[in-house]
């Protein structure tokens, strides 16, 4: 009877962190560059259940089937499909396009593909570098950005946007030491004065350029929150910097719309509310039971 009510219990907390998990996509649906999460969910370890009788020295046994102990949420993905692109016509606003392939594979609609030894590969992906508070490297889709007083890019939250050469990109002239406010930025991620078209170069004379990493496997990423994520540090080799080519791309006036689906989303969080409904009847008819055990069967 207990193993029962266990079961039921695990649904509901399953079922609680999906309907927290749809809930956060809903809410960052008109958040530029967020990637919806989904909780992945797996039954806890079964066992056999199996029919013994007969009399002693001719016992037979049964199998009656597996016996599944629960569920449990495991981990919350990301899905890192490309959103839709937004004009906003704002020069410091830049979306990135990004379809980054491996020869020889082919990768399905969520971005990942099986090989043929059973192993899920999943297809890289690109992203802004950008500097926390703390000086640490972080990477993020949300290109939404502005100039602080001091000229330095940086996204809404303060996080400096890196250049190409690892440092802060300031947009401003070093001749001049003048705030440069138009601004061109190419495909490629290089930044032009928008006045006489040459290219903005930093104190040591290089071109400005934004730094994009491409991160092999998004899905050790970890969310961190505003927008932005870290990586592991057993994953810092599976991050590079590349310049971007055909297959990535800088849209300068645009933003990355969040990629969540708005009506199946709804459609996901009625289903969870549901299947927790179902698993508190249950609670609730288990404790009845065992109410009915201590009360009335007891007195006997």
């Amino acid at each position: 009877m207990l193993r029962g009510l266990y079961t039921a219990a695990a649904g509901m907390i399953m079922e609680q962190r999906k309907h927290d998990t749809i809930t956060n996509n809903i809410s960052n649906i008109n958040t530029p560059g967020f990637k919806q999460g989904n909780a992945v969910s797996r039954s806890f370890p079964d066992f056999m259940i199996s029919l013994s009788n007969g009399e002693s020295g001719s016992r037979s046994v049964k199998q009656i089937g597996r016996l599944n102990t629960g569920v449990f949420a495991e981990e919350d993905v990301s899905i890192y499909l490309q959103g839709d692109m937004e004009e906003t016509k704002n020069p410091l606003d830049v979306a990135l396009v990004s379809d980054i392939q491996i020869p020889g594979l082919q990768f399905d609609g969520s971005g990942k593909t099986i090989t043929a030894d059973g192993e899920k590969i999943f297809q890289p992906q690109a992203f802004f570098t950008v500097l926390d508070h703390n000086g640490e490297q972080r990477y993020s889709r949300n290109g939404k950005f502005q100039a602080n007083d001091t000229g330095e890019l940086i996204t809404p939250e303060g996080y400096k946007v890196l250049g190409r050469d690892g440092q802060p990109i300031v947009l401003r002239d070093p001749t001049t030491n003048t705030y440069l406010a138009n601004v061109k930025i190419r495909p490629d991620g290089t930044i032009l004065d928008e006045v006489n078209g040459q290219p903005i170069n930093n104190a040591n004379g290089q071109p400005l350029a934004l730094m994009i990493s491409r991160v092999d496997n998004p899905n050790r990423l970890i969310r961190e929150g505003n927008g932005v994520y870290k990586i592991n540090p057993d994953d810092v080799a599976s991050v590079t910097s590349i310049i971007p080519n055909n297959e990535v791309q800088v849209k300068q006036g645009y933003v990355e719309r969040s990629n969540v689906d708005a009506a199946q989303s709804m459609i996901d969080m009625t289903a969870a509310l549901r299947a927790y409904e179902a698993n508190q009847k249950m609670v609730q008819y288990y404790d009845k039971s065992m109410e009915k055990t201590v009360n009335e069967i007891g007195r006997v």
